[in-house]
């Protein structure tokens, strides 16, 4: 017996990382489209990869705080599903950008404390979906992808929002099950837990960490 929790394995930058993800039973594929991360793609690469991803697997475009310009060309030229919005963008920013495109928006929110917890709903109406991400630490070249975990009780059992949200910072192949335990989480996220090197994914990892995000506790 599996559990209901989905899986998304982030950052993806070859085919061998999307039939990995796919042959382990994720449900989302992202890509990078921040420069400075090591998991970065540009457009023609994500291009390429997006259409092996098989049916069924959302493809989510990973940006951070991305202006029109930017978007609109990644939206004509990639085929995503679900865009990721990583930086600070403010709720009428989220807002906009969804009735642009007409893309669910996943908003990611970093968390270190109960005041970032309280500021989750300020998103809620205007988010198809919530990413709640360790936050960076000030001096951080990335907004997230950093290996960093938060005090999960923080949002133990948080089942009053009104939008899915899903489980990121410092998730791996042994910690990824007692996260979904004392969170209460039903999706996860996953880039720099299963790779080898800064932007080199693990097969054997993805396998592992999809593994234990399923199995039942």
């Amino acid at each position: 017996m599996t559990s209901d929790v989905r899986i998304k394995i982030c950052g993806l930058t070859t085919a061998e990382d999307i039939d990995a993800t796919a042959r382990a039973g994720a449900h989302y594929v992202g890509f990078n489209f921040f420069p400075k991360s090591p998991r970065y793609v540009d457009l023609d690469r994500a291009r390429e990869l997006a259409v092996t991803v098989p049916v069924g697997i959302a493809k989510v475009a990973l940006v951070v705080n991305a202006e029109n310009d930017a978007l609109d060309q990644l939206v004509d030229r990639v085929p995503i599903d679900m865009l990721q919005l990583h930086g600070s963008e403010s709720p009428e920013r989220v807002a906009k950008v969804r009735d642009r495109y007409g893309l669910p928006i996943m908003k990611v929110l970093g968390i270190a404390s109960e005041e970032d917890v309280s500021k989750v709903d300020l998103y809620s109406d205007v988010a198809d979906q919530l990413l709640l991400d360790a936050k960076a630490p000030k001096d951080a070249a990335l907004p997230g992808g950093n290996g960093l975990t938060f005090d999960w009780t923080l949002l133990a059992n948080r089942k009053y929002w009104t939008k899915p949200w899903m489980l990121a910072g410092g998730l791996t192949p042994e910690n990824v099950a007692e996260a979904i335990a004392r969170t209460g989480a039903r999706q996860v996220d996953v880039a720099s837990g299963v790779e080898s090197a800064p932007g080199q994914k693990d097969a054997g990892l993805i396998e592992a960490f999809c593994r234990a995000a399923l199995e039942d506790i």
